[in-house]
């Protein structure tokens, strides 16, 4: 039979927001059930839930606040509107700098965003309810448990934009979908449906958009009530070790910060940028690439 859509607001129970001096609306909303199970809601659809700094830091607010709050047992993640998250915006993440600290600010935040999910110690469940993309993908993939709408899509275009897979998918996608994993972050990008990410293993499951919620919550609400869960540590889905994926995490993000910084990348993030109509962020990317030969030998890059 098909979920009650309106279980969930009979459950609500504790709401919190988290600002950004910046924004009228709250970039995260939070709320938390009467049977502890928290949801963390990305919310600028308008920028399609994108990772801005600011989304960042109201995003790891809400973990850190999540993991101390005893009431919370489980947490979902989720996004406002018709996009999960449209992955990192890099436009709204890096500024002009020098490039040894951009170097070194590139790998400690890309490394600070999966040890996140890889480290929290409660279970953790990635509902996604529309498009995801980039290090919303990967990030999800370090969930417990992906619950995907039927309007999900899942795409990792790294290959395309000339960086290296990150968020352990390097060893976790393959571990997870086989050839389907690598077909991702291969040059054709592969871009799995809901129904689709469900049939190769990205996904545990799909369900109609209007059921999404509810099912996420009554799965949390399940482990909610096993108390052998809760008292024991998480385990990561392809039953990977914890210590080992925070190891891949490591060694990905160096090879991303030496990679933003190569002329590839520039250039690619230009092209990108100006196709989307974003011609100031476009202009940074290509006096990048043009001084290049000029501040190449600022920074020394993790691996030679």
């Amino acid at each position: 039979s098909r979920l009650s859509r309106g279980m969930l607001s009979s459950r609500m129970v504790q709401f919190s927001l988290s600002t950004s001096a910046h924004v009228k609306e709250p970039l995260i909303v939070t709320a938390t059930t009467a049977t502890g199970v928290t949801t963390i809601r990305m919310n600028n659809p308008k920028k399609l839930n994108g990772w801005t700094a600011p989304m960042l830091r109201s995003l790891f607010d809400a973990f850190q606040a999540a993991e101390k709050d005893a009431a919370t047992k489980a947490v979902i993640v989720t996004g406002t509107g018709k996009y999960y998250c449209a992955g990192v915006d890099l436009s709204g993440t890096i500024k002009p700098m020098h490039p040894s600290k951009l170097h070194e600010m590139i790998y400690t935040s890309n490394k600070k965003v999966f040890d996140t999910f890889l480290t929290f110690p409660k279970p953790l469940l990635a509902a996604v309810n529309g498009p995801a993309i980039g290090a919303s993908v990967t990030t999800a993939t370090l969930c417990d448990h992906i619950v995907a709408a039927k309007s999900a899509t899942f795409q990792t275009p790294f290959a395309r934009l000339g960086v290296p897979p990150e968020g352990c998918s390097s060893v976790h996608f393959e571990r997870l979908m086989g050839d389907d994993g690598l077909r991702m972050l291969g040059p054709q990008a592969f871009t799995p449906t809901g129904e689709e990410a469900a049939e190769i293993g990205l996904a545990n499951e799909c369900v109609d958009d209007s059921d999404l919620m509810a099912r996420a919550l009554e799965i949390c609400e399940g482990w909610v009530s096993d108390e052998g869960r809760l008292s024991s540590p998480r385990t990561h889905r392809g039953h990977i070790d914890t210590e080992r994926l925070l190891e891949v995490n490591d060694s990905e993000s160096k090879d991303l910060a030496d990679a933003f910084l190569s002329e590839k990348f520039l250039a690619a993030q230009a092209d990108f940028l100006a196709k989307k109509g974003k011609t100031v962020p476009s202009a940074l990317f290509k006096g990048l690439v043009a001084t290049r030969g000029l501040w190449k030998n600022l920074y020394t890059p993790f691996k030679a």
